[in-house]
């Protein structure tokens, strides 16, 4: 087989890229090692930034998302009883963000590369990567039994932190920072109303909790549980003792309960990898970097890499530009870290650490309040939440 870009990975960071490159006439191929339908099972993030629904915009898969994703001017922090409104609008000069599930993401793009009739090679096994430093990098997988080889001029790594890409390159070419926190986020979706208009955030004595959605009529909500919790410990009647417990009181009495339909741990870490390029390879989303999920970055950061890579890939393909291959960690890693600086912060300052002495809890607290105070903080809040402006690459 042969292709221009073999793209690693059917998450969506690999699908939105496939459909970005197929819109411009680049040839591309997808292999993933999993099902289609494993892939579309993984329940993760929903609040995207104004540059992630344009550049789904301009993939042509933003049909269903205008009907049913919900467009947000503001979240909340609830600082124990206290309620402070973060106007995403007001400070940042009518920005906001939209509420529309990565689930969802990832159908509209399946459907629309099945639509182009463009290759996607699911549940293929034994997927390496060849020849990486030269001019004909390679990629060999099994499929039902067979071998395949898949020659092409670009690899997209976009296979998540467990994927091959990162694991291909050689460990004397990488240097790593990492940063695993004490924690974890207890998910839990249920079939029942939001309790609020707009996200909460909410630090309080007990521990941190997010009160999100994914609809009008579909509940996501987070509690802060120790990094080794069992989720089997915790029932529906617990978990909804426990998160009104974190609430402000008059929040918590408009929580509609019910049963869970789904219910989850995720680890927090933050994970950068530099540089984000080897040879013909270039990595993207969490194959390159993780964010905690406290400042709702993971799937924008993908999506920003998507951003450059296509426009990089387009620039070589059409006008010859070689000279930008280079260019591509450099510009990825600039808005890497200061989103992983945004989501340190908001994880650092609305939880709660076990070995946490008064000394840090007051250091929290005024750090809390400073940024709370003024019109200055609220907009440095606002500007990264709604998303810091993608950079053009020429």
């Amino acid at each position: 087989m042969r292709t221009q870009v073999a793209i690693i990975g059917a998450g969506p960071a690999g699908l939105l890229l496939g459909q970005l490159l197929q819109r411009q006439g680049i040839d591309n191929v997808i292999i993933e090692r999993r099902s289609g339908d494993y892939v579309l099972g993984r329940i993760r993030a929903g609040v995207l930034e104004q540059g992630t629904v344009d550049l789904l915009r301009e993939a042509g898969v933003d049909q269903r998302m205008a009907q049913e994703g919900i467009v947000h001017d503001g979240f909340e922090l609830a600082l124990d009883q206290r309620r402070v409104r973060i106007d995403l609008a007001g400070l940042t000069g009518g920005k906001t963000v939209m509420v529309y599930g990565q689930t969802e993401v990832t159908r509209d793009l399946m459907a629309a590369r099945v639509a182009a009739g463009a290759t996607t090679i699911y549940e293929a096994d034994e997927v390496a990567l060849h020849a990486l430093d030269t001019e004909r990098p390679r990629v060999t997988l099994e499929k039902d039994g067979e071998h395949v080889e898949l020659e092409c001029d670009y690899v997209a790594g976009c296979d998540g932190f467990h994927g091959v890409s990162r694991r291909s390159i050689p460990k004397d070419r990488l240097k790593t920072f990492e940063r695993v926190y004490p924690f974890g986020w207890l998910g839990m979706l249920s079939e029942t109303p939001p309790v609020n208009d707009e996200l909460i955030y909410s630090s309080h004595a007990r521990g941190f909790a997010l009160c999100s959605m994914r609809s009008r009529h579909l509940s996501r909500y987070y509690l802060q549980v120790p990094a080794e919790e069992n989720v089997e410990a915790w029932s529906d009647d617990r978990f909804w003792t426990e998160l009104a417990a974190r609430l402000p009181n008059d929040v918590a009495e408009r929580l509609v309960t019910g049963p869970s339909i789904e219910k989850s741990i995720a680890p927090l870490r933050s994970f950068v990898v530099e540089p984000m390029q080897y040879g013909r390879l270039f990595l993207a989303g969490d194959a390159a970097h993780i964010v905690p999920p406290t400042g709702a970055k993971g799937l924008n950061l993908a999506a920003s890499d998507v951003h450059t890579l296509y426009h990089l890939l387009t620039g070589i393909y059409r006008d010859g530009r070689t000279d930008l291959i280079t260019r591509y960690s450099e510009i990825c890693l600039r808005r890497v870290w200061k989103a992983e600086r945004f989501s340190w912060w908001m994880t650092a300052n609305l939880h709660r650490f076990s070995d946490q002495e008064n000394f840090e809890r007051r250091l929290q607290q005024a750090e809390l309040e400073y940024a709370t105070g003024s019109r200055a903080g609220l907009t440095t809040i606002a500007e990264n939440y709604v998303g810091l402006p993608l950079e053009a690459l020429m």
